[in-house]
């Protein structure tokens, strides 16, 4: 893989590799499909329970009525479990299944705040089930991505990655940059040129989604904490985001950094390299 030339770069200690908010993703997965079970256990007990609480009394109105009930719950539970088991297949291989766009507003509408519930009561914390999020929607953003141009994909940062000291506003043109080195947006800003693709920064939510109207992108490589990936992901959809976690050596929204492999690696990936 062609690297950029990068000079002055902040070293990154074997302490903070191991910390590494990017390291293998697969316990988040595992966690987003163990809630996802749970969920369906839950759905085929509370069917159960409307189905058998009513059955004396719909028996007695009419014996079929019963069986009908049955029937209609049924088709609802495996309607359910056929979507769980497809958005589960789709994860695992990492390929396109049926309708995998709806199955991702499916997922970012409905399940993940269905989830974070149902995670609360096993003890797990919003932001462990938020990785577990970012990860399901990069699978599902991989399995239909398409190839597009430079001019289709944008990188969108956080004002974080700049260093606190600089006076240099970046936020209306990443380009005003003066490349010190003391930050990782020049080492960005060496990608965007190199790759021809476009890089804005956002302070927040608001400027963000603005960007993005005036942009017009197809697909976005997001780099973020895990509120705020969250939240983009959920505000950009239909729009695919493919979401990198900042690194926060000092703390969270204060000179944080990024995995330039991995950013590279998105845009190399979005363009067909």
């Amino acid at each position: 893989m062609e690297k950029v030339q990068q000079r002055n770069i902040i070293p990154v200690t074997a302490d903070r590799e191991k910390s590494d908010s990017n390291s293998p993703e697969r316990p988040r997965k595992r966690i987003f499909i163990f809630l996802l079970l749970v969920v369906c256990f839950v759905m085929v007990g509370f069917a159960f329970l409307l189905w058998w609480v009513p059955y004396v009394g719909l028996s007695n109105i009419h014996p079929s009525l019963p069986l009908l009930l049955a029937i209609a719950f049924g088709c609802m539970v495996l309607f359910g479990l056929g979507g769980a088991l497809t958005l589960i297949f789709t994860i695992i291989r990492g390929k396109n299944l049926f309708f995998n766009r709806r199955i991702r507003g499916v997922v970012i509408r409905v399940l993940f705040p269905l989830l974070v519930g149902v995670g609360r009561c096993f003890g797990i914390s919003k932001d462990e089930i938020r990785r577990s999020f970012v990860a399901i929607n990069n699978k599902l953003v991989l399995a239909e991505a398409k190839k597009v141009k430079p001019n289709e994909l944008l990188i969108l940062l956080p004002h974080c990655l700049q260093n606190h000291d600089c006076e240099v506003r970046i936020t209306g043109n990443v380009e005003n940059c003066k490349a010190c080195g003391k930050c990782r947006i020049k080492d960005l800003v060496g990608l965007s040129e190199k790759y021809h693709v476009p890089a804005a920064v956002a302070t927040g939510g608001t400027l963000a989604r603005r960007i993005v109207v005036e942009k017009k992108p197809k697909i976005i490589i997001g780099v973020a904490c895990e509120r705020d990936l969250t939240s983009g992901i959920q505000d950009s959809y239909p729009i695919p985001v493919f979401g990198i976690f900042n690194q926060r050596p000092f703390g969270p929204c204060y000179d944080t950094d990024v995995n330039l492999e991995l950013v590279e690696k998105g845009i190399r990936t979005f363009l067909g390299y």
